[in-house]
């Protein structure tokens, strides 16, 4: 699940659900605000794949475990 297969296409894995995320990261935000944000785009269909919470908190594991995300304050940012 983490990476695409043959039968989960990108947006479906954990690296691409990662990745839709980094882009939603310009500030440092909470985790409600970035579950709200991917509401509203899932909704709106601008990202196709339905990602459950456990899902989004499993991704910001796998984001953390390679320094693409750190946290402060409760708050999530980006690396550079």
């Amino acid at each position: 699940m983490i990476m695409p297969s043959k039968h989960i296409n990108f947006s479906q894995s954990l690296l691409g659900f990662g990745s839709y995320l980094l882009s939603k990261l310009d500030k440092p935000m909470s985790i409600d605000d970035i579950w709200k944000i991917y509401q509203v785009d899932l909704s709106k269909e601008y990202y196709i794949a339905k990602h459950s919470f456990d899902n989004l908190i499993m991704t910001f594991i796998f984001l953390y475990g390679i320094n693409a995300i750190d946290q402060k304050n409760g708050l999530i940012y980006k690396c550079n």
